[in-house]
């Protein structure tokens, strides 16, 4: 009769082990799944660029589908992202590479591939761990193509303008314009514009 008692203790021993473990698994997953909707949660578009950008290799940029301000609808594969704007290498009929830069302020809509959606949510880490590129403001990439005196073309909801950057100031920019193909002279300047930093959607170079 011991033996008997004995074996149905183990067996509600047994039985409440096996509810304490199923138990602590669901916590332990509820846990993860919450910490996991919070990960998700902090995730900016620039961190889901990054993602993407470090999931393919060098030779295959993820090409991205973007909407601008104006509606306007080009392909891109990011090169480079930094903190506020992000450069990368246009994608259309033309034979000759073009980049450009863009501000993420500028971008209403990414359309990306289906296979594609999971790996752009790895992001998040480089909040925590920014490399020299995140820390780099729209002005200051600017204000190196500024220094360079490269001619450029300023895409904004009114219309495209061409011209060298002559100075940047802290939200805006200060282009003389001239027509493609001339340097920047004096005598081939035909306007002076101001252009606040909000309003541009992509630099052409």
């Amino acid at each position: 009769m011991g033996s008997v008692a004995l074996m149905r203790w183990d067996s509600l021993f047994d039985d409440l082990e096996s509810q304490l473990e199923r138990e602590i698994s669901v916590e332990e997953s509820d846990v993860d799944a919450e910490e996991e909707r919070l990960r998700l949660g902090r995730l900016s578009l620039r961190d889901r660029l990054v993602a993407l950008q470090h999931s393919v290799t060098p030779a295959a940029h993820a090409a991205l589908g973007l909407i601008l301000a104006d509606g306007k609808r080009i392909t891109v594969c990011p090169v480079l992202i930094g903190r506020d704007w992000f450069s990368a290498d246009v994608i259309d009929d033309s034979t000759q590479q073009r980049q450009c830069i863009i501000p993420l302020e500028s971008v209403t809509g990414v359309s990306l591939p289906p296979a594609l959606v999971r790996a752009s949510l790895a992001g998040g880490d480089d909040a925590r761990h920014p490399d020299l590129s995140a820390r780099l403001g729209l002005a200051f990439v600017l204000r190196d193509l500024c220094r360079r005196r490269r001619a450029i073309e300023i895409v904004t909801a009114a219309g495209s303008l061409h011209g060298t950057i002559d100075r940047v100031g802290k939200d805006h920019v200060d282009l003389a314009m001239h027509e493609p193909g001339t340097p920047r002279r004096a005598s081939e300047v035909t306007e002076l514009r101001l252009i606040p930093l909000v309003s541009v959607m992509m630099v052409k170079l």
